[in-house]
């Protein structure tokens, strides 16, 4: 192996003048910024507030509207049998109820042709509507795939 005259050969140079140069790029390139999730929801209601924590634990950013739901949920296109106590909007997406963050985030990554995703109603266990101010208590539910025709599909099961 040739080495130069700093005692390096030419291939560390070149190594070390990437890294270098990598290290010079601008930090906002690499940062990926967390999704933001706008929320319309009743300004009394703890049980939003309490899934909109979920969400920011789980790495969403979080805008909310305290201004009741029923008319973006209207607007959005949501069906209003699979309503519940809070509409969301991400991307192109509806979010209608307690639906889990994780369920939110597979949304994102798998991008299917549909309106957004409901947990209608407000059952027991699911994000905002557990813990120890529900007594720990879980119900089976639901997380449907709402297409933009109104039509449903599990998406994930509880």
């Amino acid at each position: 192996m040739r080495t130069s005259t700093n005692g390096f050969s030419s291939k560390r140079r070149n190594l070390l003048t990437g890294l270098v140069g990598a290290a010079a790029l601008p930090m906002a390139s690499w940062a990926h910024e967390a999704p933001l999730v706008e929320v319309w929801k009743s300004p009394t209601c703890g049980c939003c507030n309490d899934w909109i924590s979920h969400l920011r634990t789980n790495g969403f950013r979080v805008k909310s509207y305290d201004t009741g739901n029923a008319a973006k949920r209207s607007e959005f296109g949501m069906p209003p049998k699979l309503s519940s106590c809070h509409t969301a909007k991400i991307d192109d997406y509806v979010i209608e109820g307690h639906v889990p963050a994780r369920e939110i985030q597979r949304l994102l990554k798998e991008r299917p042709k549909a309106l957004g995703l409901s947990v209608p109603g407000m059952p027991l266990g699911s994000p905002g509507m557990d813990g120890e101010a529900f007594d720990h208590k879980t119900e089976p539910y639901n997380v449907l795939l709402v297409l933009r025709n109104g039509e449903t599909s599990v998406f994930q099961t509880y």
